[in-house]
């Protein structure tokens, strides 16, 4: 008899620890890129260009491809909560394309889950 009392509280406990675990709320995953001129300015409406190519032996397939523009701030925010998903260990290593006008830059940015990651592209 004991040793069902003992199975029932411990399948019990189980469940509670289960049911808390996948409960977690999915805090944003956020990739922000600030755009410099030379003279370290910022660059507003440039257009930015993230992407990420496969690291399979597949011939330069793109697998994560996203554009915007830059604010007033020259920030280009990007969201990558539909990418990311709970318990996947990372999230992308993403090339940046920045141009305005005759201006471009480029750089790279790894995306760290659940967190806002921050890089700077100077245009030139």
């Amino acid at each position: 008899m004991k040793l069902n009392k003992f199975f029932t509280f411990g399948l019990f406990a189980l469940l509670i620890a289960v049911t808390f675990v996948s409960c977690r709320k999915k805090e944003e995953t956020v990739a922000v890129i600030m755009v410099l001129d030379a003279s370290s300015q910022p660059v507003v409406d440039a257009t930015v260009v993230v992407y990420g190519q496969s690291t399979t032996n597949q011939p330069a397939s793109v697998v994560l491809y996203d554009t915007t523009s830059t604010n007033s701030a020259g920030e280009a925010i990007f969201n990558f909560d539909e990418v990311y998903q709970l318990g996947q260990a990372g999230v992308a290593v993403l090339n940046i394309d920045v141009t305005k006008g005759s201006l471009t830059g480029q750089g790279i940015i790894k995306i760290e889950q659940e967190t806002t990651t921050n890089e700077t592209v100077f245009v030139q």
